[in-house]
């Protein structure tokens, strides 16, 4: 039971995302209008200390009103290696520049709507270098136990659902 997308059309477009209407072909034959939006992809990152505490942000999303702790996370560049643009944001969001990362897991945040990819990625080893360069991103930084992150999403503050993942992911790996 597979929707086949016929063509797109571009509706709007700027450097952060676009919108196409896209003639889609259903299973029995009917064919309906469907939105997409295009996006680039995102990579998120973090570091987990010996104590077992992660480097995370308090951060305020106007666009929902919502507060809650993320990943550092950014728009992958053009060309740019998603593990390398994960590195630099956690550099530019928390002021500490991770070692080696590895993959955590990578999800569609938003499949029926969006080709949106966010990629996740984890380190054991980070070096302090000084105040963010963008410190407007979050409220504050904090080392924060992985223990506590069942209850954290179970409270609603990790409410954005790719961050909710890579965060259980983590407290999985890490505490099993």
């Amino acid at each position: 039971m597979q929707w086949t997308n016929l063509n797109e059309q571009p509706v709007y477009e700027n450097r952060w995302f676009r919108v196409n209407l896209a003639d889609v072909e259903l299973p029995d034959g009917a064919r309906l209008d469907h939105y997409v939006i295009r996006q680039r992809p995102v990579a998120a990152a973090t570091v987990v200390n010996e104590a077992n505490e992660a480097l995370l942000l308090w951060r305020h999303r106007f666009i929902t009103g919502s507060w809650g702790w993320e990943l550092a996370a950014g728009v992958v560049e053009d060309g740019e290696p998603p593990v390398r643009a994960a590195a630099r944001e956690m550099e530019e969001e928390t002021g500490w520049r991770p070692g080696p990362l590895r993959p955590l897991l990578t999800v569609e945040p938003s499949n029926g709507l969006s080709d949106a990819r966010h990629h996740f990625y984890w380190g054991e080893e980070a070096e302090w270098t000084g105040e963010p360069c963008d410190a407007f991103e979050s409220s504050r930084r904090a080392w924060i136990p992985l223990k506590l992150v069942p209850d954290l999403i179970g409270r609603g503050e990790v409410p954005a659902a790719g961050m909710a993942a890579g965060l259980m992911m983590l407290h999985h790996l890490r505490l099993g």
